[in-house]
């Protein structure tokens, strides 16, 4: 099996030297630039771009440079929709984004009909590649790999304790809720509570009131860092003493500067820190150089533009139906989060998640870290 090579500044066969081109490679990198979720954007931003400033430094795609175009979907499907078709405008090949499931899949469809790639760091919904396009792939995992964990450990960790699982109505937010609930039922536990909030919804009063009438102990929280800080605050203050756990959406430190003391021992389940992946060492200390912290999908978004340049080194050519083409054939890809191999859906066929406990570290910030 053939490995490309891409990480930091290590560029395979294919990746020629040529610091006159003036030809140009369009990649469009959309998501949450604004709004509640900007954390996320810019992630997904901060991270495509230093890949294609490292690439361009060591002479681009055969010979191409990479020109990166940003698009603001706020996290609204049709403004994800909008951004799509400026792209498609633009003259966008290829795309790294979105960030939310409920954006990337109705994008996907205009991509899709106007020939543009897309690969995501972050939508984690299944139905995004599982509709048969020829265009869609990502670098994260999917929540029916994620629910798994979820629920498994909830089953064989938290055993016996009342469990309510909450969500907010979202593509991924519920799907999420749900893959975990489908996980835990199958092992024998069945929840006391199964309800949804609305995003942007602030008092959380009554439904905390609800939880605390059923004795709830443990909280599974399908949805974003915004909505689960505030939940979990005022949880904690209105005294209901439950553990939270949650998925990839709240792998921000944003999440404990809305939660406050609260956040501390909440559960979620993540990837493995790609920050302590070897190969990722030179890109993330150019990301702390820059003063900014590469955490959650900040390396995912690196790796998608890695991706996509091995995909070009495969296929012999920047025609992204070729290039998705020969990802489909599976060949290993070295990234800063790892080896990546796709099938025939754009789905990674190695996708891992594991437990991640939120606490202070060594220097007493509040953050996420590793479970042993």
């Amino acid at each position: 099996m053939k490995k490309y090579l891409l990480s930091g500044l290590v560029l395979a066969a294919g990746l020629a030297f040529s610091a006159s081109a003036q030809a140009e490679i369009v990649i469009g990198v959309a998501g949450p630039l604004t709004g509640p979720n900007a954390a996320f954007g810019a992630q997904l931003q901060k991270g495509a771009e230093q890949a294609a400033a490292d690439i361009n430094a060591a002479g681009g795609i055969n010979g191409e440079q990479i020109k990166v175009v940003l698009g603001d979907d706020v996290s609204d499907p049709k403004q994800g929709v909008s951004v799509a078709n400026k792209f498609v405008g633009e003259g966008v090949t290829f795309v790294i984004g979105h960030f939310n499931s409920a954006v990337s899949i109705p994008a996907s469809d205009v991509y899709a009909e106007n020939g543009i790639f897309q690969i995501t760091p972050a939508s984690t919904n299944p139905t995004f590649t599982t509709r048969g396009l020829w265009n869609t792939f990502r670098t994260c995992g999917r929540d029916d790999q994620q629910g798994v964990v979820a629920g498994t450990y909830i089953a064989e960790k938290l055993k016996g304790k009342a469990v309510a699982v909450i969500h907010d109505k979202t593509t991924y937010g519920q799907g999420l809720a749900d893959e975990t609930k489908k996980a835990m039922n199958a092992a024998g536990v069945t929840e006391v509570m199964y309800e949804g909030i609305n995003v942007g919804e602030k008092d959380f009063s009554a439904l905390i009131s609800k939880m605390k009438a059923a004795n709830v102990e443990v909280i599974y929280w399908g949805g974003l860092h915004t909505e689960g800080g505030l939940l979990i605050r005022q949880a904690a203050d209105q005294g209901l003493k439950a553990i939270m756990m949650s998925g990839d959406g709240i792998t921000s430190d944003e999440f404990a500067a809305i939660g406050g003391p609260a956040v501390e021992g909440t559960l979620m389940t993540f990837g493995p820190d790609p920050r302590k992946n070897p190969a990722a060492s030179a890109a993330v200390e150019k990301f702390r150089a820059a003063g900014f912290e590469p955490e959650a999908y900040t390396l995912y978004s690196y790796a998608a533009l890695q991706v996509i340049a091995a995909g070009i080194a495969e296929a012999g050519s920047t025609d992204p139906q070729e290039v998705a083409t020969a990802l489909h054939k599976g060949e290993a890809i070295e990234t800063v989060i790892g080896t990546l191999a796709y099938d025939e859906n754009g789905d990674r066929k190695d996708a891992d998640y594991t437990m991640y406990v939120w606490g202070k570290n060594a220097e007493g910030k509040t953050t996420y870290s590793q479970m042993e």
